[in-house]
């Protein structure tokens, strides 16, 4: 029988806030994550854990790090929900339906996140012949901002989306389904990084993140990723201090 897999949310404030960037959290977010995961280690130290809570790549890494579990049974919630909004914006702009969109997007989860437009699909068909340059290139800001935006508009980007895309990975897990999402998972050595987190392809089963998936990049991708890393790793150590 399946581990029950646990969905772990900040206590005092939504993922985000007006006037306040996922950055801003680190203080807020630290504590309590640090409390989650001591009490995490002690009561369920089986559980297939799904962090959510921001700034989302710092947060998981501190929880991996609290309790020691072992790397496939930590994973943060972020490719989905960013890959969702991207494939909103290619499918309204290709005229085609979400279902037919399949998207891809790598990086932490923030401003420097990468949405890999080369492996973005309607059907099969490379959304570069259905999208002009320019419009693409919009598409790729605006999923970046995106969690700005909805902020903007609702004054809290904790709604639906992100517990769907929790749900959608929590039930890859308990049911075996062996679901390929972009999520944040630990990496040691894929992709040229070493000892972080940050938002791949991985395969989700009933043994928790199964398996990193490579994918090649090109030199302008991987570029992106890369000041994406580096980001990622400026904010891992700026909590080590906390």
């Amino acid at each position: 029988m399946a581990t029950p897999s646990i969905r772990i949310e900040q206590a005092t404030r939504p993922p985000g806030v007006a006037g306040q960037s996922r950055d801003d959290l680190v203080e807020t977010n630290l504590p309590i994550i640090r409390n989650v995961a001591d009490n995490a280690k002690k009561h369920c130290p089986d559980a297939f854990v799904i962090v959510i809570s921001n700034p989302l790549d710092a947060m998981v890494y501190e929880l991996k790090r609290v309790t020691g579990f072992a790397a496939g049974k930590v994973v943060g919630m972020a490719g989905v929900l960013d890959a969702g909004r991207f494939q909103l914006f290619l499918a309204r702009a290709a005229g085609v339906a979400v279902k037919d969109v399949r998207a891809m997007v790598l990086g932490g989860h923030g401003d420097t996140m990468v949405p890999v437009v080369s492996y973005c699909t309607v059907n099969g068909i490379p959304v570069r012949q259905l999208i002009p340059a320019d419009k693409l290139q919009a598409i790729v800001d605006r999923t970046r901002n995106g969690g700005g935006e909805i902020v903007k508009l609702m004054g809290t980007s904790a709604f639906y989306a992100p517990a769907s895309s929790a749900i959608s990975m929590a039930t890859a897990y308990l049911r075996d389904q062996k679901r390929l999402l972009p999520a944040a998972a630990y990496l040691q050595g894929e992709y040229g990084y070493k000892d972080l987190y940050m938002g791949v392809p991985v395969v989700i089963g009933a043994s928790g993140v199964e398996k990193v998936v490579s994918i090649e990049l090109s030199a302008e991708e991987k570029a992106m990723l890369d000041k994406s890393a580096a980001a990622v790793r400026e904010l891992i150590e700026a909590s080590a201090k906390l």
